[in-house]
């Protein structure tokens, strides 16, 4: 997550275990509220991105219930694990994207550990996440860890204003050795909602402000996609 030499990086899509490079017309620059320069961009994406990142949950879902409760809490509890060794990595992470000091960063940290560790089983199916940017990592944590401990595979999108801790999170299941397609990531604004709504997610769970999260539904309900706002 280092700046490339001809200007900030752009942090890529997770599909099917893997970063996921596209080529795409548009993207956004991650501003840092701290020095108001430019610290990474990212793809804004659409529906063929989103089409392939649910396609990817869907194939992956199966084998993933199949593995029992037991296998997948032990996976969740290597991401935990992984996320706490990782802790001063991520709480940098989050410094250069949102307005949290050190020891906010750290405990904005601890709190996705925590939601990892003690989450209770959700429901399964082909869940579309997002999460806003004022608590980006903890609140994907709170809503990815009860789903995928039900056995359901995830697709994530976060606010393209702090998307590199979500990623780098993406990038620790793959070291927990998690299944490629359980977990993936989509980047990207409203046009990667719709996008994940049209591709036939099971439900959208969104969590954050709920003035985002009025206007996230409005495009679910377009779609006819079950949609639950979680507002903090």
């Amino acid at each position: 997550m280092e700046l490339a030499a001809e200007g900030p990086m752009a942090i890529p899509l997770w599909i099917n275990g893997h970063a996921y490079l596209t080529v795409g017309d548009s993207f956004y620059d991650v501003v840092s509220p701290h020095t108001g320069q430019t610290v990474r961009r990212v793809p804004l994406c659409g529906a063929s991105e989103a089409a392939q990142a649910v396609a990817a949950a869907r194939a992956a879902q199966p084998e993933w219930a199949e593995m029992g409760l037991n296998a997948r809490r032990v996976c969740l509890g290597a991401l935990a694990d992984g996320l706490e060794r990782y802790a001063g990595h991520f709480a940098k992470l989050l410094g250069q994207e949102i307005l949290l000091d050190d020891e906010a960063a750290t405990a904005e940290v601890a709190a996705a550990v925590a939601a990892l560790r003690a989450a209770e089983v959700g429901e399964t199916g082909i869940v579309g996440v997002i999460v806003d940017a004022d608590r980006p990592l903890s609140a994907a944590a709170a809503v990815i860890a009860p789903a995928l401990l039900a056995g359901a595979a995830v697709v994530i999108k976060p606010s393209p204003r702090a998307p590199a801790a979500v990623f780098a999170l993406c990038e620790l299941s793959a070291r927990a050795e998690w299944p490629g397609g359980v977990l993936n990531l989509l980047q990207g604004d409203t046009a990667a909602i719709d996008g994940l709504c049209v591709a036939g997610i099971d439900r959208l769970v969104y969590r954050g402000n709920a003035a985002l999260g009025v206007q996230i539904g409005a495009i679910a309900d377009a779609a006819g996609t079950p949609y639950v706002l979680q507002a903090v």
